[in-house]
C-alpha cells in the first residue's frame, strides 16, 4: 500500500467532510485509489510539523497493542495467515498480523513477519495521527496517548467517542471510566475486550 504523508491534507478534508477520524479500511482504499489513479505526493508548500502532528505513540503503549492484538496464525514455515474475526457474527472483518484489516485483506492473505511488523508500524502512525487530531490542543500526558491510540486502533472510534470528549474537557477521571463502555462485539461481551479496556484505562491513568 502506498501511503505518502503528503498525502496528509486530502485526509484531513475528508475527515472534516465526514465529521470523523477515518477507518484503515476506508485510508487503504483511498490511498488505492490515488495509485490507481498515479497521483503521488500532493503539491505543498513546506510547512513546519506541529507538535500535535509529529506525536507518536511510545514502546509501552505498542506493547500493550501487541499484547492484546498478538500476531496469531503463524504457520510452520514461518509465515502468517489471515483469519476471520472470532467475535463476529459474519466473521469479518478478515485479520492479519497485528490486528492489520482492509480490503487488501481475506481469505488466503498470507505475509512475512516482516510485512506484519511493517504494517503494524505504518498503521499506529495513521491512527496516532487520528488521535492528535481529535484531541487538538487539550493537555495529554504521553501515556494517555498511548492509551487512547490503542483504543482507537481497537475500535476506530476517538472521533466520536464520548471519552474523547471528557479528555478534551479535561475530565479524565470520568474519561477513564468510559474505557469499560467499550466491550461488545456484535452485541456481545468480549473476555478479551474487557481485559484490554482495563489496561487502557490503567495506563490511561
Amino acid at each position: 500500500m502506498h501511503t505518502d504523508t503528503n498525502r496528509k491534507p486530502l485526509f484531513d478534508t475528508v475527515r472534516d467532510l465526514l465529521g470523523r477520524g477515518l477507518r484503515q479500511s476506508e485510508v487503504v482504499r483511498i490511498d488505492h485509489a490515488l495509485d490507481a489513479m498515479n497521483i503521488g505526493p500532493m503539491d505543498s508548500a513546506p510547512c513546519a510539523p506541529s507538535s500535535r502532528s509529529s506525536r507518536k505513540i511510545t514502546p509501552a503503549g505498542i506493547a500493550l497493542i501487541k499484547r492484546f492484538e498478538g500476531c496469531a496464525r503463524k504457520r510452520h514455515d514461518g509465515l502468517v495467515e489471515a483469519y476471520p474475526d472470532p467475535g463476529s457474527s459474519d466473521g469479518t472483518p478478515w485479520t492479519i498480523g497485528w490486528g492489520a484489516t482492509g480490503p487488501d485483506i481475506g481469505p488466503g492473505t498470507v505475509w512475512t513477519q516482516e510485512q506484519c511488523d511493517e504494517r503494524l508500524e505504518r498503521d499506529l502512525e495513521l491512527h496516532a495521527a487520528d488521535v492528535s487530531a481529535a484531541l487538538g490542543d487539550a493537555p495529554t500526558t504521553q501515556a494517555q496517548f498511548d492509551a487512547l491510540v490503542s483504543f482507537h486502533y481497537n475500535t476506530g472510534a476517538i472521533a466520536r467517542a464520548t471519552l474523547t470528549k471528557l479528555h478534551r474537557r479535561g475530565d479524565h477521571a470520568e474519561a477513564a471510566r468510559e474505557f469499560a463502555r467499550w466491550i461488545y462485539n456484535d452485541g456481545k461481551v468480549l473476555k478479551g475486550l474487557v481485559k484490554r479496556r482495563k489496561a487502557e484505562a490503567a495506563l490511561y491513568g
